[in-house]
């Protein structure tokens, strides 16, 4: 019997969403600027005895006692294991710090950790790069689910990264800046929960339509364009001055993003959004597709405890940046 636990991080993508569909990046270059944080996605695998009955066990939101792999109605457990051929009696169990559904990437996470926990129980060690395209390609060529790319490396890779996407490849990069504008990148982003969960793929459906027919595309090449500028930001300005520069460039990207769907934002949460940069936030935006979830906000420190208290109906997340991506936190034989 062997017992392994993944960890994987969540993350916050901050610039470029939406250009990491493949209906865009197949035609224009897209890219994205976001990093991982210390929230987790969990996965422990046992394997057990062939006199287990059932064979297979997958407990999350809900518990599947199956006979067979083609059973497991969990579509991510279902296809990773046939992908990877696996038929071994398994009990799984999958859990998160925070809520699935909200727009940190916990779905691709899940894939990602499970992906490495199977690889882990075949004694192979895989690659960032390796595990993220074949997360890619359960989700979007085996599932066949309309989700974009940057998750995947995200979560694979963990720490401040800018992913580049092209028709011809995905290539990975650390953002490079001074250990001051990290800690002032991390004292001034603030995250709140709104509340509201969402499944992606319904707020996506109206955004899809119009990346496919190009109708967005001038919107998605400013959000590409601002990718760019952020990293500059990041990278070269003084550490003072980067809560109010990215925290404007973030408020400039909300109002794009909100261009893509009617369905990404909603009259409670511009109130919500309204309420904190009336309070003085430089910029802020919802995580992952939209609808619900977490917002995030740059704010200065002069406006940091008036914003605080404009939002405080909302529950704040504490986290840090971290920087190992997925990992296998456990293994037992």
């Amino acid at each position: 019997m062997r017992h392994i636990i993944s960890q994987t991080p969540l993350r916050i993508s901050l610039f470029g969403g939406g250009t990491d569909y493949p209906s865009y990046y197949q035609r224009k270059p897209g890219a994205v600027l976001g990093f991982t944080i210390d929230q987790y996605v969990y996965v422990s695998l046992n394997t057990v005895s062939r006199f287990f009955t059932p064979r297979l066990r997958v407990s999350y939101s809900k518990i599947e006692e199956i006979k067979s792999v083609d059973e497991i109605q969990h579509p991510s457990v279902r296809t990773c294991l046939q992908y990877k051929q696996m038929d071994l009696p398994l009990d799984i169990h999958i859990s998160a710090d925070l809520p699935a559904k909200t727009g940190l990437g916990s779905s691709s996470a899940f894939t990602v950790g499970f992906l490495n926990a199977l690889y882990a129980l075949q004694g192979t060690r895989i690659s960032r790069e390796l595990l993220a395209e074949e997360a890619l390609h359960v989700e979007q060529d085996l599932i066949q689910e309309r989700v974009g790319s940057q998750d995947q490396y995200h979560a694979a890779f963990g720490g401040v990264n800018v992913f580049e996407f092209s028709a011809e490849k995905i290539c990975a990069r650390p953002v490079v800046m001074r250990q001051e504008n990290k800690r002032a990148l991390q004292n001034h982003l603030f995250v709140f929960y709104t509340g509201l969960t969402r499944f992606a793929h319904e707020v996506l459906e109206e955004q899809l339509v119009k990346t496919d027919s190009c109708a967005s595309d001038r919107t998605l090449e400013r959000m590409y364009e601002m990718v760019f500028e952020a990293e500059t930001i990041l990278s070269k300005a003084p550490a003072a001055e980067v809560p109010e520069l990215l925290g404007r460039l973030l408020h400039e990207g909300w109002q794009l993003k909100k261009m893509l769907s009617n369905k990404i934002s909603n009259p409670w949460i511009d109130e919500i959004y309204e309420r904190a940069i009336a309070a003085g936030a430089a910029g802020g935006k919802l995580c992952g597709a939209g609808g619900g979830g977490f917002l995030v906000f740059l704010i200065p420190t002069q406006a940091i405890a008036k914003v605080k208290q404009a939002l405080s109906d909302l529950p704040e997340v504490s986290f840090h940046f971290e920087s190992h991506g997925s990992t296998i936190l456990y293994m037992k034989e």
